[in-house]
């Protein structure tokens, strides 16, 4: 469709999508025709008019103009170009005006920034490791890992015989219970004490990954964010749970986020303050072999809103905000009571509605956090250790093995884990149709409630019982997922069937108040904000997405998104929330600016999208998918029976060898996990390979994708976050990947089509996604890291991106595909691009 104008929604910047005529200025014409030179060259054109739009008039795409803008900034002759400057002036001439009339502002008027990014601080206080400090912590870490296995096995051991002592059933539930509480408080307590006995207090620092000090670090951090504490973010027994890791926690602060900050000591939240779920805030970063730590600071009365990052020596003042999907860079400070949004964040102009207060003192928060504890260790707990140390281990070691020998256990084994996966399934489906309808009467929407109240916990009831990740993978990329979504309370107008509405990945607050128009597809990561939150009271309002837009990867839609019909939310884009309603155009960014809606490369398949054709292609997928979904379901129970059967072994010899033999067991579970989703990803891929691949979504390659993502699992690698193990596992999944790789805890989506240098640094929550996806058209190409790169905390690349040795990305940003990142640069923002030197200039 024809491109729009262009806005900087967040800025209240305004500029017409074709630029008016420029003077007749022989270094701008100079400029332009060097530009249409390069532009013909990028997309095999023969000619290029000056005032021709690059995607209106020559078919040009964002990829063709990646490859435009990295020819570009080889030219010593020209000025460097980014995304966000090809879509503001979208014409040979007017991109040259643009460049040459730009100049450095003043230091004074310029936005506040990071003087600093990872990567370009002062050199490593300590000499690089080696491979001895490698081999070394890697050692230590397994044998922490044993120990914890072998603490976990004594525990278990003892508590099941105690357990197994009693007379009656109540006994038996009481002594669960009493089990079940220490065991709880010892898990809940030994972070903590291993905290402060390994490390003392946290201080702003540098040292190197691998080292001695390193290891420590390491520790801490596995046995924080393993604890069943960080489950209970939203409750007020997390921030007792930072405090006493040495965070400073102000009274009445609400944290909804379980992404646990680690280095509690730099942490300061203010009275009064809010932060809300999947905001990342960790007190360090990694950057070039090197663990940096520094403060966090929040003052009061301050909001961080969802889908954020933190970095190092960041500051929000009282009663400031920063806004959904933005970012602080290092050295960036809020002042009091504004409201910044973007990535980097930047002064905002939009006025977000604020949710009234509410009474929620100290004694209303106390009383909530006795409650649910209660009901943790009342409920919860004696199910979990009564049914399961009781019940199933005394089935599966008497009967199964003593008294009927092997093949009994196999059929025993069989029967009892069929029955409770499949129809784990089946009853989580009735119970997400049933209990939390009953529930949603209880809260109404456009009504203000206190937290940590009746309402406030049938809230988030209803959240816990909804949001379940297992179901919305089964039924993802498939045409199952619009019955499941509705099935639990999604209001989706007429649906047009494509068999890929929505990915594998979506979440919400309320499914009740979760809206979709006719027409939409929703590829992955997508996140409803149906709730509004104020540090003590919470409203829960429709989130409504219009008909026939198509939305990308990692989205955070807010209630009252300024969105219509027909619009295109790019990959990680701050969805505007004041300004006119937008329609029948793109939007890219944080903040957000307009770019076309379509293009003609993404119109290829137009032919599938209704009559016969879409319904055999529609008929050919479903059956795939169906397919792809008996698999993923098998090779899920075929998992679960396995691990069953080595405790049940290991049960059977208890008696004989004791603890040793349960001990034995959780460690060899471990890497049997790792064995096992190695083999499937490799069986699954041994025919047909992640490849390039541009086709439609109707293409059976497309569908094999689909599989690939569906039924491998690929959750479990997180547990060798931070270890030299997980190198070598991605290598075993046939990445590309050098010596020397430090990788915090970066998603890989297709392992194959990935290439990582030597010396690399991946930070917590960083992605190298290969593929996109927009409206029916799949598009799908490698991703390569040079020598010693380093991605920040939640940085996200996209597909058919090089980067060079040395080179930087920064925290939170987006690389878009087909970019070209020269080595030993650095890059940020969402759409990234050359972070600018001390004059202004690009780096």
């Amino acid at each position: 469709m024809a491109g729009q104008q262009l806005r900087e929604a967040a800025g209240g910047l305004v500029e017409e999508a074709r630029p008016r005529e420029a003077p007749p200025d022989p270094a701008v014409s100079a400029a332009a025709e060097r530009l249409a030179g390069l532009l013909a060259e990028a997309a095999h054109l023969d000619e290029v008019p000056l005032d021709s739009d690059f995607f209106d008039d020559l078919g040009a795409d964002s990829l063709v103009m990646a490859h435009f803008c990295a020819r570009v900034r080889k030219r010593p002759d020209l000025p460097p170009v980014s995304m966000r400057d090809v879509y503001r002036h979208p014409t040979a001439r007017g991109l040259a005006a643009a460049l040459l009339d730009s100049t450095p502002p003043p230091p004074a008027s310029r936005t506040p920034g990071p003087p600093a990014l990872p990567g370009a601080r002062a050199p490593a206080p300590a000499p690089p490791t080696g491979r001895p400090h490698r081999v070394l912590c890697g050692a230590l870490q397994l044998l922490a890992f044993l120990g914890y296995a072998f603490l976990l096995a004594t525990v278990t051991a003892q508590g099941y015989e105690w357990i197994s002592a009693h007379t009656h059933l109540v006994d038996a539930y009481l002594r669960s219970v009493v089990f079940g509480a220490v065991l709880f408080v010892v898990l809940c307590a030994l972070p903590v004490l291993a905290k402060w006995l390994l490390i003392g207090r946290f201080t702003p620092r540098r040292f190197r990954v691998w080292s001695l000090t390193y290891f420590r670090f390491w520790l801490v951090k596995t046995l924080i964010r393993s604890s069943p504490l960080v489950l209970f973010a939203g409750s007020p027994l997390y921030p007792l749970f930072l405090r006493a890791l040495g965070a400073r926690i102000g009274t009445g602060v609400t944290i909804l986020s379980r992404s646990a900050p680690v280095c509690t000591d730099l942490l300061t939240v203010g009275d009064g303050t809010l932060v809300r779920k999947d905001a990342l805030i960790s007190c360090y970063h990694a950057a070039d072999g090197v663990i940096e730590t520094g403060p966090v600071t929040l003052g009061r009365g301050a909001v961080v809103s969802e889908v954020t990052v933190l970095d190092i020596g960041t500051r929000l003042g009282d009663g400031s905000r920063l806004g959904h999907a933005s970012s602080l860079h290092t050295g960036q400070a809020v002042p009091d009571g504004e409201h910044w949004h973007g990535s980097p964040a930047q002064p905002a102009d939009d006025d977000v509605p604020a949710v009234e207060p509410a009474r929620c003192g100290t004694t209303r928060r106390a009383v909530h956090g006795v409650l649910l504890m209660l009901t943790v260790l009342l409920v919860y707990v004696p199910l979990a250790v009564g049914c399961l140390d009781v019940l199933l281990s005394r089935m599966l070691e008497g009967s199964a093995v003593l008294k009927g020998g092997a093949t009994v256990l196999y059929v025993d084994l069989l029967v009892v884990t069929a029955v409770v996966f499949f129809g784990g399934v089946i009853a989580a489906l009735v119970v997400l149709a049933t209990v939390p309808r009953l529930l949603g009467g209880f809260v109404r929407p456009g009504r203000t409630y206190p937290l940590f109240g009746f309402h406030y916990s049938v809230h988030r009831t209803i959240a816990l019982l909804t949001n379940r990740k297992s179901l919305t993978r089964l039924f993802g990329d498939s045409s199952c997922i619009v019955h499941y979504l509705r099935w639990i309370g999604y209001r989706l107008s007429p649906v047009e069937q494509t068999g890929s509405n929505f990915g594998t990945a979506v979440k919400h607050e309320s499914p009740y108040l979760s809206w979709i128009g006719t027409g939409t597809m929703v590829a992955d990561g997508l996140s409803l904000m149906n709730a509004q939150y104020s540090s003590t009271s919470f409203r829960l309002s429709p989130t409504a997405i219009g008909a026939h837009n198509f939305l990308g990867n990692r989205i955070a839609y807010p209630a009252g998104g300024r969105t219509g019909d027909n619009c295109l939310l790019a990959t990680k884009v701050a969805v505007p929330i004041g300004g006119p309603l937008r329609h029948d155009v793109g939007l890219l960014g944080s903040p957000c600016f307009e770019i076309p809606r379509s293009v003609a490369r993404d119109s290829t398949f137009d032919e599938l999208k209704d009559g016969s054709g879409l319904r055999r292609a529609l008929a050919a997928k479903n059956r795939h998918n169906a397919v792809t979904m008996a698999c993923h379901l098998l090779t899920g129970w075929l998992y679960f029976f396995c691990v069953a059967l080595l405790f049940a072994l290991a049960a059977s010899r208890y008696p004989a060898w004791g603890t040793a033999v349960l001990a034995a067991a959780n460690a060899v579970v471990l890497p049997f996990t790792f064995l096992y989703y190695i083999l499937l990803e490799r069986a699954v891929t041994a025919a047909h390979p992640p490849e390039p691949l541009f086709c439609s979504i109707y293409d059976r390659r497309f569908w094999r994708r689909e599989r690939y993502w569906k039924v491998p699992s690929e959750t479990y690698l997180h547990i060798l976050d931070g270890t030299p193990f997980k190198s070598a596992v991605w290598r075993m999944l046939g990445v590309r990947i050098g010596t020397r790789v430090f990788d915090d805890g970066c998603a890989l989506t297709e392992r194959r089509m990935v290439a990582i240098g030597d010396g690399c640094t991946l930070n917590s929550g960083s992605v190298l996604q290969c593929h996109s996806q927009e409206d029916g058209t799949f598009k799908s190409d490698r991703v390569a890291l040079g020598d010693g790169c380093t991605l920040g905390v939640g940085a996200f690349v996209h597909y058919g991106v090089t980067v060079g040795d040395g080179a930087v990305l920064a925290a939170d940003s987006f690389l878009m595909k087909g970019e070209t990142v020269p080595g030993h640069t650095r890059w940020l923002g969402n759409p990234a691009r050359p972070a600018p030197d001390e004059n202004g200039g690009a780096h």
